[in-house]
């Protein structure tokens, strides 16, 4: 690529191996502990499942997607680093919310709801430049978008009638991720698309010129 004054340098070799699949596979893991406290299939005494969970949320969706962030940020991938980094962050208060309420400590519900708002606006946001690399994770974002915002909606109505749709993206969020992940490591192994993603939803235009 020439430029005034000379040429540009190649552009460095990635530091370390692709990290998506790490981040999304310790999402759906994730996504899985949550999902019989979703759907109420709790004991009498759930204070075993709600410690469980808050352990797998630990480890796997705040530690793997740290993990991933952290390395996808030293590959220079700004959009996929700053997405599981934020995402790492709040499945660590996943893990002190679930951890909590075995102690009976309950979460402020006011503080709660405008941390929500606040990641929709930065979820859709995100939704929007992901679909320049696929329509399918677009789908993913539009995905956590539905989830915040039924979680939002449950919130200011105290409404149980949310549950069963907050249930079912989280389900549709593990699914989503575990394809993602499977995509990209058995895609490489294969040497060809078994599982195959979809291209960009939206076109990008030509950058300014200098």
């Amino acid at each position: 690529m020439q430029v005034a004054g000379g040429v540009v340098p190649a552009a460095p070799p990635p530091v370390f191996a692709e990290p998506t699949p790490l981040g999304l596979l310790g999402l759906a893991i994730g996504c899985a502990a949550l999902i019989p406290i979703a759907f109420g299939w709790l004991p009498a005494n759930p204070t075993a499942a709600f410690r469980t969970a808050s352990l797998y949320c630990l480890l796997f969706g705040a530690g793997c997607q740290f993990l991933a962030g952290m390395m996808a940020l030293v590959n220079k991938n700004l959009l996929g680093g700053t997405l599981f980094t934020t995402f790492a962050f709040n499945w660590v208060m996943n893990y002190l919310v679930l951890s909590g309420i075995t102690e009976g400590k309950i979460p402020d519900p006011h503080v709660v709801l405008s941390v929500d708002v606040c990641f929709l606006v930065i979820f859709l946001v995100l939704t929007y430049a992901f679909g320049f690399f696929s329509s399918l994770l677009f789908a993913f974002l539009v995905d956590i978008d539905l989830l915040f915002g039924f979680r939002i909606l449950k919130e200011l109505t105290h409404s149980a009638a949310f549950n069963l749709p907050i249930a079912l993206c989280t389900v549709a969020l593990a699914a989503i991720a575990l394809y993602l992940a499977f995509a990209i490591l058995v895609n490489n192994a294969a040497g060809r698309p078994v599982f195959k993603i979809p291209g960009p939803l939206f076109k990008p235009g030509p950058l300014p010129a200098a």
